[in-house]
């Protein structure tokens, strides 16, 4: 059977890992790198490299700040980014409608 792509579909959330990143972010007003790394179980360099292309989109947003005197990088999900990942989620949902309809 073919499924046919619909709107709503974006390249950015093909990998597994950037879905997880924008999950975490859809229900954390914020998140750090740290966490992130931590929660996700990936090298700094992983990471970082999937943190950039969700970045680059315009999916997020980067704040850098300290805590005491250590840097603290954390990320925000911006409103296209939200719009963006809830496109997404709401064709995966219908492709497996239609999949358990057939």
């Amino acid at each position: 059977m073919s499924v046919e792509i619909q709107d709503g579909y974006d390249k950015a959330f093909d990998n597994v890992l950037r879905l997880r990143i924008m999950s975490i972010l859809m229900v954390n007003a914020r998140y750090d790198f740290n966490s992130f790394k931590a929660l996700l179980q990936v090298t700094d360099g992983n990471l970082a490299s999937h943190l950039k292309h969700l970045e680059q989109a315009e999916f997020l947003r980067v704040e850098k700040s300290f805590a005491g005197r250590k840097p603290l990088t954390t990320y925000v999900v911006t409103e296209k980014g939200k719009k963006a990942f809830q496109a997404h989620l709401d064709l995966l949902e219908q492709l497996i409608r239609q999949n358990k309809a057939s």
